[in-house]
């Protein structure tokens, strides 16, 4: 095993990749390797890794089917490891929605895989219609409506807390620094 952290992403709109390049930069600070990979592109042994972060974002209400997959390939070794999983939706600006024991999207990730990380944490996407298809933008509209968030921008809104984002990494990277000890 290599030390240092792997960084796997699902990501439809960008925001995602964004956070996990924040999450990547914070550790190379501190001097931590990191492997940054999207799931669509995985072709790494996840063996070499001490410390895996996996981040998936949320379209139409489900994860990616490949993160799953993921999971449930490798959850034995996943569970020898230190690992981490964050889910980035737009319910997460919500109070009342934006923490690992309120987010919905979160919770049915972790009890549909059985998978205990032991980091978690949720983190509120961005809004840009503009960048939508017809399609999507309709469907993101009605479900802006459906939960009273904004449902006409002409420019991108970005709901993502990036202290949280730091707060997140620096967590990992401090116990990432005690193991290696």
């Amino acid at each position: 095993m290599e030390q240092h952290i792997g960084i796997i992403y699902s990501s439809v709109d960008g925001q995602t990749k964004k956070i996990c390049e924040n999450l990547s930069a914070n550790f190379t600070e501190r001097h931590i390797s990191t492997k940054l990979c999207s799931i669509e592109d995985f072709n790494v042994d996840v063996y070499k890794f001490h410390t895996l972060i996996i981040g998936a974002s949320i379209r139409y209400g489900k994860h990616n089917a490949r993160i799953y997959e993921f999971v449930s390939k490798h959850k034995d070794y996943l569970q020898k490891i230190r690992t981490a999983f964050f889910s980035v939706n737009l319910v997460a600006r919500n109070d009342n929605k934006n923490s690992p024991t309120t987010n919905p999207y979160l919770l049915k990730f972790i009890n549909k895989t059985q998978w205990k990380p032991d980091y978690l944490d949720v983190f509120a996407g961005k809004l840009d219609y503009k960048s939508y298809p017809w399609t999507d933008r309709i469907m993101i509209r009605l479900i802006m409506k459906l939960t009273h968030g904004p449902t006409k921008s002409d420019k991108p809104i970005e709901f993502t807390d990036w202290k949280r984002v730091n707060d997140f990494s620096s967590r990992i990277s401090e116990d990432y620094k005690i193991t290696l000890n």
